[in-house]
């Protein structure tokens, strides 16, 4: 058995096995990602189409505010799937690839949506943190895979140069969540087998967005099935619904 089928297989056992847990693991792979986009799209729509609007109080500045709540659920969902997806995958060349030419085809739709513009590189969208989120806990799980035989714990003093590395290049990339998005997938990957640690550390990493809270809580209800996904929808909607809410902002003048 190869030593990616042997992480892959401890991982998988190792999280779903504690049976105090799994009556809590009530939901599937499908249903999260459903809940992420749902938040997603909430989220964007407030910074879009309520935000510009805001003037003062009111019901729209509480619309507002259950909306931004709402959409903190999205980025640790989608963070902690980019590590179950490298579990998973039996192909992550192609997976990293998929999430490179997706970032790029998804970056005049954020502009648009965001800045109400063509194409700037200010801030680039969350595809790109992603991406750099899947190649940091790929060199850290080789590093695993050939050092921690010989050097026990000690091989995670290993991934500190890595990390000091990748703050640099998140800073060059400019993604939405920066560096942060390769910490939260960090903590994932490391404490992977244990989902409440997992949860609560990853948080701490992003504790600044307070609601995120809710999202991490709901990856310890994660039962580790895939259910019934649709990858074209999972890859096509950030990017479409992205460029329909820039072409209202421009449309309105918003």
């Amino acid at each position: 058995m190869s030593l990616i089928k042997t992480t892959k297989g401890r991982k998988m056992n190792k999280r779903f096995t504690n049976e105090k847990l799994r009556k809590f693991q009530i939901l599937n792979g499908a249903q999260l990602k459903y809940i992420a986009f749902a938040s997603m799209l909430i989220d964007h729509i407030n910074k879009a189409l309520i935000w510009p609007n805001l003037e003062g109080g009111g019901a729209l500045q509480f619309i507002s505010s259950i909306f931004d709540v709402i959409g903190r659920i999205a980025f640790p969902l989608f963070s902690f799937f980019i590590v179950e997806g490298f579990f998973r995958t039996h192909d992550k060349k192609k997976y990293l690839l998929n999430l490179l030419v997706f970032a790029v085809i998804s970056e005049i739709p954020y502009d648009m949506f965001s800045s109400k513009v063509i194409l700037e590189f200010r801030l680039n969208n969350v595809l790109f943190s992603l991406a750099l989120s899947l190649i940091s806990i790929w060199i850290l799980d080789e590093f695993r895979k050939r050092y921690e035989d010989k050097l026990g714990k000690f091989w995670i003093l290993i991934s500190i140069p890595l990390l000091i590395i990748m703050f640099f290049v998140s800073n060059f990339v400019s993604g939405d969540y920066d560096f942060h998005a390769i910490l939260t997938a960090f903590v994932f990957y490391m404490l992977y087998e244990r989902p409440v640690a997992g949860a609560i550390c990853a948080y701490l990493t992003i504790v600044k967005e307070v609601w995120s809270i809710l999202g991490f809580g709901l990856t310890i209800l994660y039962n580790g099935e895939k259910g019934k996904q649709n990858k074209i929808f999972n890859y096509l909607f950030y990017p479409v619904h992205l460029f329909i809410l820039g072409l209202l902002r421009f449309y309105f003048n918003i």
